[in-house]
């Protein structure tokens, strides 16, 4: 009888407001995952240092992925890398053959020129792999591989860090060359997502 009474005060305490133990348990496990996924991002994150330099001398960049659809991330990060100087070869063996910013899309890293210094990839994650496997195969003259917003391998980062290439994970070139070369004019997270989606 002391036990049951015991258990009525529980819940009579408890305001019928504050959410469910279970539900309280999930915001919890979610807002620590991704406190952990964030802390981890800022641990393997370039410094703004190393980010500039990279874009400063990178010439030549093969995008991997790359859509013909103008409204597509692929196609605009593709088109603003192309009017700051750089030279964009556009990989997407969906469109071999077609003409692409004054290029022809290839259909795979094999067949870019050797001048190719960066690969920006956009694939899924578990993609990335042969992609850096092939670009260290027949790249001579590869820098970086930079993986966009949302991309990330360890182990595929992991390996090309071995043959001394530098890697960026989970950011968009354009987005940090605004940045850093100062053309965000309204400031914020916020200029950044919108120029990512354009």
């Amino acid at each position: 009888m002391t036990q049951d009474r015991n258990i009525r005060v529980f819940f009579v305490t408890v305001p019928r407001s504050a959410p469910a133990p279970g539900l309280m348990v999930g915001r919890f496990f979610i807002l620590r995952l991704r406190a952990i996924q964030g802390f981890l991002h800022t641990m393997t994150r370039p410094d703004d240092a190393t980010l500039k330099k990279i874009l400063q001398r990178t010439k030549t960049v093969a995008v991997v992925g790359v859509s013909l659809n103008p409204v597509r991330p692929s196609y605009f990060v593709a088109r603003y890398m192309k009017l700051k100087g750089f030279r964009v070869i556009p990989v997407n063996p969906g469109h071999a053959g077609a003409e692409l910013l004054g290029e022809t899309v290839r259909a795979t890293l094999a067949e870019c020129p050797p001048e190719v210094d960066m690969v920006d990839i956009f694939r899924r994650s578990e993609h990335v792999p042969p992609i850096v496997e092939e670009a260290l195969a027949h790249l001579p003259n590869l820098r970086t591989i930079w993986m966009q917003i949302g991309v990330q391998n360890p182990q595929a980062a992991a390996q090309a860090q071995a043959r001394g290439v530098d890697v960026v994970q989970n950011l968009c070139p354009k987005m940090e060359y605004q940045r850093l070369f100062g053309e965000l004019r309204m400031g914020g997270i916020n200029t950044g997502i919108l120029s990512s989606r354009l």
